[in-house]
């Protein structure tokens, strides 16, 4: 485990047929540099914060906390 926790695949053989593979899992990374979130930005389209809010009234619905209300 500790090799593949270090990026090491490994292929599973039963009787010399390979069943499996045991390959690490793709970790998510938490923190993109700034540089690269700018540059991400810059290709990004403009939002228009009105039509934004417009989307958001026509598709939200009020609910109550109580159930028996509905």
């Amino acid at each position: 485990m500790d090799a593949v926790e270090a990026c090491q695949s490994f292929t599973v053989t039963r009787d010399g047929h390979r069943i499996g593979e045991l390959i690490p899992l793709k970790r998510r990374r938490r923190f993109v540099p700034r540089a690269e979130f700018t540059a991400m930005s810059r290709s990004t389209p403009g939002i228009s914060l009105d039509a934004f809010r417009a989307d958001q009234d026509a598709t939200a619905t009020e609910e109550t906390d109580d159930p028996d209300a509905r």
